[in-house]
């Protein structure tokens, strides 16, 4: 099975109403693509949630970076750029989608895209 860490560039102290009311104010300046792409002003996009329920045999992990960094510090640690995909190969971790790429995406679709054509 295929397993994969999505990891967003924020905090997880960050509270969702306080990233909302940032997106809103100030899209520009909000750090996280992914979450942009993922996430609306109050919850998971709905086509972001049919894709992931349409690839439900592979795994999906999704983490704030300071998750990341305290979960996999002994070995990653601040190796990544956030936001970033990787992707669990037995005890190691591959970019899957880079942060460069993550960051290219003007659409969701465009990001489902980018992972299918890279799942398949």
């Amino acid at each position: 099975m295929q397993e994969f860490l999505f990891i967003y560039n924020a905090k997880s102290e960050y509270s969702s109403l306080k990233s909302s009311l940032h997106k809103l104010l100030s899209p520009t300046t909000y750090a996280c693509n992914l979450c942009k792409l993922t996430h609306g002003f109050f919850r998971e996009k709905k086509a972001w949630r049919v894709f992931r329920k349409r690839n439900a045999a592979v795994d999906m992990k999704f983490l704030y970076a300071d998750e990341f960094e305290k979960e996999y510090a002994s070995k990653f640690g601040a190796k990544y750029k956030y936001p970033i995909i990787l992707e669990k190969t037995g005890y190691e971790l591959e970019v899957f989608i880079s942060t460069e790429e993550l960051n290219k995406a003007k659409t969701l679709t465009e990001l489902i895209k980018l992972m299918e054509a890279r799942l398949n």
